[in-house]
């Protein structure tokens, strides 16, 4: 039988789809070119924003056109499943089962019903709870996720992920090592550890408790020797990033020298309506002190405008941050209500007009940021790991460096997965490209 999933979402819904595909291959399934051949669709969601929501109503409207040319079945899963429930089957008639954030424990047992003919899956009466899988790399990748947390107890006042994704739960460290075995096994040369706030990590045993921190030592020593040299982690929170994780990252060069650290606005006022429980002045402080640390290293951010009561001088301050910071890429959008939260209901709500262009300066001034890092940058002399050959070139390779820059290079697919040096020798768009790229001592 055939299986094709559509992923939407952040970084941790791209994790779960790779554990889900794993479920499927050791059950001899196979993977489909697409979602007009399937045996089985899976599309796992995201909830964040309505938009993409909505975008998700807009393929199950056409997977309900294509059930009625011929019979597949059809999985929702991710966090607008977990907000929906069962409800989603009468808003999309199309849908066959549905499977929540804290749910993929039925996974196998919904395979099982499908493999058997359809029907209803058994459930227990009790309420399901999320278990990490044991693997999460995607097949063929040389770079994995790794998830150390799930949920947030952090109930920022426009976002919907604690109502989806539940309280804050740490993995057990005896499992991230695991995970990391089985990875340097299979040749994956960098690490992403993932979590809606890893900052907060937390485990309690025999041997005492592990903060975050203390799980960056332990992966530190759990790589050394093995083929993954490089560890990032998403995504980190400014008011729990502590003094002590800034010294393990200076003091250990496997961890890459670029940092995604959201801040979403710049004016105090709108970060206490926002339940940040940070300032401008201490996420600025903040940065200053990892910058002591480590000179070199790159920062990139989430910016949110438009928030309910923001005026255009709270606007110019999140300008203001920015040119402070300077930082290398953002992802950038405008205030969207989400039913649910505290925020829904908080008056003053921005015109769309006014939010639209309030983004656009936003957006304009990081690509000036943007492009100005990237022209200083020039010339450098860089390690990048080689992902795969350019899709607009057979006869040159994508790489990138830790700083999370995109450098194409010329170069054979026998050298995709290794490490290599080069010089930054030009620039088109916001990708460099290199003229000569050699292999690091062991790849």
């Amino acid at each position: 039988m055939t299986y094709f999933f559509e992923t939407y979402g952040c970084q941790m819904n791209t994790a779960e789809s790779a554990a889900l595909d794993l479920v499927l291959r050791e059950r001899g399934w196979q993977a489909a070119r697409d979602g007009e051949t399937a045996d089985l669709v899976l599309i796992n969601t995201c909830s964040v924003r309505e938009t993409a929501e909505k975008r998700v109503m807009g393929r199950l409207a056409q997977y309900a056109a294509l059930k009625k040319k011929r019979p597949f079945t059809l999985v929702v899963a991710g966090c607008m499943a977990q907000r929906l429930g069962e409800g989603l089957k009468d808003k999309a008639g199309a849908v066959d089962y549905v499977m929540g954030t804290s749910s993929r424990s039925v996974f196998p047992l919904i395979l099982e019903a499908v493999e058997q003919g359809g029907g209803e899956v058994p459930l227990s009466g009790e309420r399901p709870v999320f278990a990490f899988s044991s693997s999460h790399l995607e097949e063929g990748q040389f770079r994995s996720f790794v998830p150390i947390m799930h949920g947030c107890d952090n109930f920022c006042s426009y976002c919907i992920v604690p109502y989806v994704r539940g309280r804050e739960i740490s993995r057990d460290p005896a499992s991230v090592k695991e995970e990391i075995r089985l990875l340097a096994g299979r040749g994956v040369r960098e690490i992403t550890l993932l979590g809606q706030n890893v900052n907060t990590y937390r485990w309690e045993g025999a041997g005492g408790v592990l903060d975050f921190p203390g799980l960056l030592e332990l992966v530190a020593r759990e790589i050394a020797g093995t083929p993954i040299r490089w560890v990032r982690f998403l995504s980190a929170n400014p008011k729990d990033f502590s003094p002590r994780t800034i010294a393990v990252m200076a003091e250990n060069p496997v961890f890459c020298r670029h940092l995604h650290l959201c801040v979403q606005h710049g004016s105090n006022r709108i970060l206490a309506a926002m339940n940040r429980r940070y300032t401008r002045e201490s996420y600025l402080d903040l940065v200053a002190e990892i910058r002591r640390a480590m000179p070199d290293l790159s920062f990139s951010t989430d910016i949110l405008v438009g928030f309910p009561g923001e005026t255009g001088a709270d606007l110019d301050e999140t300008l203001s941050l920015m040119e402070e910071v300077r930082f290398l890429y953002a992802y950038m959008y405008h205030y969207n209500p989400r039913e649910g939260t505290a925020a829904y209901s908080l008056p003053e709500r921005v015109p769309e007009t006014v939010k639209r262009e309030r983004l656009a300066r936003v957006i304009a001034l990081q690509k000036k940021h943007t492009r100005e890092l990237l022209e200083s940058r020039i010339g450098m002399r860089e390690t990048v790991l080689i992902e795969g050959i350019s899709r607009k070139n057979a006869d040159e390779l994508i790489t990138r460096t830790e700083k999370d820059e995109m450098v194409v290079a010329p170069g054979s697919p026998s050298m995709i997965g290794s490490f290599a040096g080069l010089t930054l020798s030009s620039l088109r768009g916001n990708t460099f490209r290199t003229k000569e790229l050699r292999l690091c001592p062991g790849g």
